[in-house]
């Protein structure tokens, strides 16, 4: 049943909430890649631990119905972020202490649970203060932004943290500037979602009994009911199955010197080439995205977003094995695999919102976010150690390899000829 239009403005509350959703994700996935390499941690120690930082995500449906039962999804917003800004200025107080390695590891966990936490109060929000046609027509917005939030936090920073190092010699100063300006944005966002966030009318706690456990267990059993469960777990676990491994690496690969495969970047340089270049033409690959599937339907248009995704992974076979040092050759063809990607991870997103459709729809999607962080998370903890076995050129060609399932998955997928549509 279609609901009622929610009197709100979209565009003064997605764009910012989609941002502020995307920083601390980036920060452990990714930003923490980075900074850990560039203070001297191993390529297997980086991929591992980062990797299990990844964790949250894949159990966050466990807790998925307390955010549905309790409290409004406005409040776990507003409170939660709160939360996360207060971890990014104590991983800024850690890089001082002699043990900064697990110290900080330590405050990024609170900060991932939190921040998985986040998610799922922001995208229940997202699909209660939206109708279906506006939730597919912001689907490209709200990736976009998100994407945003990608290029502030490994961008922008990643380079400051560069020009602070070359200016003081001190890389965990450097750092720890990067952490505190963090922390002040992030508080910032939080003040102003405070004010700006709408209050749908359905925006209430979820529970039709007085048993909460009952609930608890109804609600993941209403999911995994569902009579083509199969395929959906199988298109969900193997649509990034390859980016799983890739990401890891990435910036090692930028940052290692070239007689040990790599491209010898700097931290500045990897902050333009990787982070900036790449991020922003990935931003424009997902708002592509997202304006194709309303206009043509998820159904489509998926066989397109399949090899947008995974086709543009040979560009790094290719700067493995001819490692150009021109940082403006290297920036063209980072873009070119970042925007592939940003064009073709839009039908993951809208493919979770089909999936979840329904009375649980905040916990559903929780639950597919959480298998899709699984996805993620096993692969990318032993990417780190199949890398250093077989040297980064060999590396890529493995990570094509294993974007093979996905092509099969799309195959079988079922998906409604009307969703996404406007």
């Amino acid at each position: 049943m279609q609901k009622a239009p929610v009197k709100s403005r979209p565009w003064a509350w997605i764009p910012s909430l989609y941002f502020s959703q995307s920083i601390p994700y980036v920060i452990v996935m990714m930003l923490s890649v980075v900074m850990y390499k560039d203070l001297g941690i191993s390529n297997t120690d980086i991929a591992l631990y980062t990797s299990w930082l990844y964790l949250p995500w894949v159990i966050k449906p466990l807790w998925s119905p307390v955010v549905d039962m309790f409290r409004t999804k406005r409040w776990w917003i507003v409170g939660l972020q709160l939360v996360i800004g207060a971890s990014l200025a104590m991983v800024a107080l850690t890089m001082r202490l002699p043990g900064f390695f697990q110290a900080s590891l330590a405050v990024m966990w609170l900060m991932a649970f939190s921040s998985a936490t986040h998610d799922i109060a922001a995208d229940g929000f997202y699909m209660l203060g939206l109708r279906q046609q506006q939730q597919a027509a912001f689907v490209g917005v709200r990736s976009t932004f998100y994407r945003v939030g990608m290029l502030a936090g490994q961008g922008g920073l990643v380079y400051l943290a560069g020009q602070l190092t070359e200016r003081t010699g001190d890389v965990r100063f450097a750092w720890s500037v990067v952490f505190f300006v963090l922390a002040a944005m992030f508080l910032l966002l939080c003040v102003y979602h405070r004010f700006v966030l709408p209050r749908p009318l359905e925006d209430h706690a979820v529970v039709q009994s007085d048993n909460y456990l009952k609930e608890f267990f109804a609600t993941f059993g209403a999911f995994f009911k569902r009579r083509d469960i199969w395929l959906i777990l199988g298109f969900i676990l193997t649509y990034r199955l390859g980016e799983s491994q890739l990401l890891k690496l990435v910036a090692p690969f930028l940052m290692d010197p070239v007689v040990k495969g790599g491209l010898g970047l700097t931290t500045k340089e990897v902050g333009i080439a990787y982070s900036t270049v790449g991020v922003s033409a990935l931003v424009l690959g997902g708002l592509l995205g997202g304006y194709v599937i309303s206009r043509l339907g998820l159904k489509r248009v998926l066989w397109l977003m399949v090899f947008s995704v995974h086709i543009p992974d040979l560009v790094f076979v290719y700067l493995a094995s001819a490692q150009p040092q021109d940082l403006v050759v290297v920036s063209a063809f980072l873009a070119l695999e970042q925007f592939g990607y940003g064009f073709g991870f839009t039908a993951m997103m809208m493919y979770m919102i089909m999936v979840a459709d329904g009375e649980h729809k905040t916990a559903h999607y929780a639950i597919c976010t959480g298998l899709m962080a699984l996805g993620m998370m096993l692969p990318g903890m032993v990417s780190g150690r199949i890398q250093e076995y077989l040297g980064y050129q060999n590396f890529f060609i493995y990570v094509c390899v294993m974007t093979i399932p996905a092509f099969i998955m799309a195959a079988l997928v079922k998906i409604d000829p009307e969703f996404g549509k406007k």
